[in-house]
């Protein structure tokens, strides 16, 4: 039985069963995967996933119950599970379902050309093949991988929701090992989007030109720095402590941020948005985890928080609007809140390191799950990068612990560069400085 099937059924069974609130959440993809090492198809996969959750709300109560097997027993299956979780539930907090009359954006177009294994295959080992190529100390342990993936989401809820939105999208991931003095040096090219707008020269150039670049590196002596973040590990910082934006987190008192909408929480120059149809975004959606209409909104704007991110019930509980940021990890989850497309909006500087004049630029972070604390905002990471010397990138470092606080970090960031760069598609920055951080080395 396909979706639009089930949904009827669901619809039909509801009806008779006198069930006044309740949410279909639909997920399908599809996706094919190659690995390749050293120059040969090391493995490829495809793999297709569908499931729908549904959300039943009894006096104020959700309850939940996904399925994968689309059938009329299971739709009223379905149903009974989800009604038994809601009479089940003690909590005193209230659920909604949200109302028709939002304006939805139209959705993204869609590339309907989908690549072929063999496609794949080439786009990989050409790759490979080109970082081998671009330096004779490339070894093996060299890999990439290519992937591709469609899918659709879809709602429907008894108020009259009916809305889907569709992506795909590509990942071209280049792995170098590059061999030195008997010791091994690694460095990596990531590109997500479109694949027939990638370029295999660039992704393996690059690729290579990040591991050999790390070749001799050293340790620092310990110190106070002045420290550029580059743009990937600045966007790896705000996508550590990005659930220090949620309301859902505030109210349950592990954020920091809880009660600070309208406070200066940044610098002046720093700004950060949230925008479920960036241009660039790999994933573009309408309406978020619970149907309401997506929209951009500033975040922090100009150093002040403007909002912390809501869905329907975050939203009741502190007597706001919902911001349209409900999520769902999965068609199986709980609603919860998360952002979109999320990143600290580029200014106008267009070489950090001449602004620095003397310091450390730091492009690689480690150890982020034990080393920053998303609650205090503590931070204590294993970094890599490059000394700065008279403005200019200089010999590179490794090894080195950068140690301080997201909170303060976001009040001392000094300049903000033009060079917005996103990681894994989600969350992006540009590069950013900030003196006098704590730095452990040698």
């Amino acid at each position: 039985m396909e979706y639009k099937e089930f949904k009827e059924a669901v619809i039909r069974i509801a009806a008779k069963m006198q069930i006044a609130e309740y949410e279909l959440y639909y997920e399908e993809s599809e996706s094919a995967s190659v690995e390749i090492y050293q120059e040969e198809v090391k493995g490829y996969g495809t793999e297709n996933r569908m499931g729908v959750g549904l959300r039943c709300i009894v006096d104020g109560k959700a309850g939940y119950a996904s399925t994968e097997n689309l059938t009329e027993e299971e739709a009223a299956s379905l149903i009974a599970r989800a009604l038994d979780n809601a009479r089940s539930i003690e909590s005193e907090e209230k659920s909604f379902l949200h109302e028709k009359g939002d304006v939805y954006a139209a959705g993204a177009e869609m590339d309907e050309t989908v690549p072929t294994g063999t496609e794949l295959m080439d786009m990989a080992l050409g790759v490979q093949k080109e970082m081998y190529q671009a330096d004779s100390r490339v070894s093996d342990g060299t890999q990439t991988y290519t992937t591709y993936t469609r899918g659709c989401c879809a709602l429907y809820n008894s108020n009259g929701l009916d809305l889907e939105d569709r992506t795909a999208y590509g990942v071209c991931l280049g792995m170098a090992l590059v061999a030195e003095g008997g010791e091994l040096y690694d460095g990596s090219k990531r590109k997500t989007g479109r694949l027939q707008d990638f370029d295999i020269r660039d992704i393996a150039a690059e690729a290579v030109e990040d591991a050999v670049s790390t070749i001799g590196a050293g340790s620092v002596p310990s110190g106070k720095y002045t420290v550029v973040f580059s743009n990937k590990a600045m966007a790896t910082l705000l996508q550590t402590y990005s659930d220090i934006f949620s309301a859902e987190q505030a109210q349950k008192g592990m954020s920091l941020l809880a009660g600070k909408e309208g406070e200066e929480i940044a610098a002046d120059i720093v700004t950060i948005v949230d925008d479920p149809r960036y241009e660039d975004g790999i994933i573009k959606r309408t309406f978020d985890g619970e149907g309401v209409a997506a929209y951009a909104k500033n975040v922090v704007e100009k150093g002040v928080l403007s909002t912390l991110l809501h869905n329907l019930k975050t939203a009741a509980n502190a007597g706001v609007k919902t911001t349209g940021n409900a999520s769902r990890a999965s068609y199986a989850s709980v609603v919860g809140v998360s952002p979109f497309t999320f990143y600290i909006q580029p200014g106008q500087e267009p070489d950090l390191l001449a602004a620095a004049g003397d310091g450390i630029y730091v492009t690689e972070m480690m150890g982020l799950h034990a080393g920053a604390n998303p609650v205090t905002g503590d931070f204590s990471l294993s970094s890599g990068g490059f000394l700065i010397a008279d403005g200019k990138k200089s010999a590179p470092v490794k090894n080195f612990t950068v140690s301080g606080n997201f909170f303060t970090l976001l009040k001392e960031i000094e300049k903000v560069g033009a060079d917005l760069e996103f990681i894994r598609g989600k969350y992006g920055s540009p590069s950013v400085l900030v003196r006098n951080l704590a730095v452990a080395g040698k």
